[in-house]
Protein backbone atom coordinates (compact mmCIF):
# COMPACT_ATOMS: atom_id res chain seq x y z
CA UNK A 1 0.00 0.00 0.00
CA UNK A 2 1.28 3.42 -0.93
CA UNK A 3 0.24 6.89 0.14
CA UNK A 4 0.32 9.42 -2.69
CA UNK A 5 0.30 13.10 -1.80
CA UNK A 6 -0.91 15.18 -4.73
CA UNK A 7 -0.45 18.96 -4.73
CA UNK A 8 -2.46 20.89 -7.31
CA UNK A 9 -1.80 24.59 -7.90
CA UNK A 10 -2.77 27.16 -10.47
CA UNK A 11 -0.22 27.75 -13.21
CA UNK A 12 1.75 30.99 -13.13
CA UNK A 13 -0.20 33.78 -14.77
CA UNK A 14 -3.61 32.31 -13.94
CA UNK A 15 -5.66 34.66 -11.79
CA UNK A 16 -6.19 33.37 -8.25
CA UNK A 17 -9.12 35.30 -6.71
CA UNK A 18 -9.16 33.07 -3.62
CA UNK A 19 -5.46 33.69 -3.03
CA UNK A 20 -5.98 37.43 -3.52
CA UNK A 21 -8.83 37.45 -0.99
CA UNK A 22 -6.67 35.64 1.57
CA UNK A 23 -3.78 38.03 0.95
CA UNK A 24 -6.04 41.06 1.48
CA UNK A 25 -7.50 39.52 4.64
CA UNK A 26 -4.03 38.81 6.03
CA UNK A 27 -2.98 42.39 5.31
CA UNK A 28 -6.09 43.68 7.05
CA UNK A 29 -4.93 41.66 10.08
CA UNK A 30 -1.57 43.51 9.93
CA UNK A 31 0.42 40.79 8.17
CA UNK A 32 1.92 43.30 5.74
CA UNK A 33 4.86 41.01 4.96
CA UNK A 34 2.66 38.68 2.88
CA UNK A 35 3.36 39.68 -0.70
CA UNK A 36 1.41 36.97 -2.53
CA UNK A 37 -0.85 34.02 -1.75
CA UNK A 38 -1.55 31.19 -4.15
CA UNK A 39 -4.25 28.70 -3.22
CA UNK A 40 -4.21 25.08 -4.31
CA UNK A 41 -5.47 21.74 -3.15
CA UNK A 42 -3.94 18.74 -1.47
CA UNK A 43 -5.22 15.25 -2.18
CA UNK A 44 -4.20 11.98 -0.52
CA UNK A 45 -4.59 8.69 -2.32
CA UNK A 46 -4.01 5.30 -0.79
CA UNK A 47 -3.27 2.86 -3.57
CA UNK A 48 -2.25 -0.73 -3.97
CA UNK A 49 1.12 -1.51 -5.46
CA UNK A 50 1.03 -1.37 -9.25
CA UNK A 51 3.93 -1.84 -11.64
CA UNK A 52 2.95 1.35 -13.55
CA UNK A 53 2.06 3.37 -10.47
CA UNK A 54 3.54 6.71 -11.56
CA UNK A 55 2.04 6.45 -15.03
CA UNK A 56 -1.37 5.75 -13.49
CA UNK A 57 -1.07 8.62 -11.02
CA UNK A 58 -0.20 11.01 -13.85
CA UNK A 59 -3.24 9.77 -15.73
CA UNK A 60 -5.48 10.25 -12.66
CA UNK A 61 -4.21 13.81 -12.30
CA UNK A 62 -4.64 14.62 -15.98
CA UNK A 63 -8.11 13.09 -16.22
CA UNK A 64 -9.68 14.11 -12.91
CA UNK A 65 -7.62 15.56 -10.10
CA UNK A 66 -6.25 18.61 -11.92
CA UNK A 67 -7.36 20.76 -14.80
CA UNK A 68 -4.26 20.66 -17.03
CA UNK A 69 -5.33 23.82 -18.85
CA UNK A 70 -4.97 26.06 -15.79
CA UNK A 71 -3.43 23.86 -13.10
CA UNK A 72 -0.21 21.99 -12.55
CA UNK A 73 0.49 19.21 -10.09
CA UNK A 74 3.23 17.36 -8.36
CA UNK A 75 3.09 14.34 -6.12
CA UNK A 76 5.04 12.30 -3.61
CA UNK A 77 4.77 8.57 -3.13
CA UNK A 78 5.54 6.92 0.19
CA UNK A 79 4.87 3.57 1.72
CA UNK A 80 1.75 3.67 3.84
CA UNK A 81 1.66 2.06 7.23
CA UNK A 82 -1.87 1.17 8.17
Amino acid sequence: MYKVKVYVTLKEGVLDPQGKAIQQSLRSLSYQEVEEVRVGKYIELFVEQHEQLEERINKMCDELLANPVIEEYQYEIEEAVR
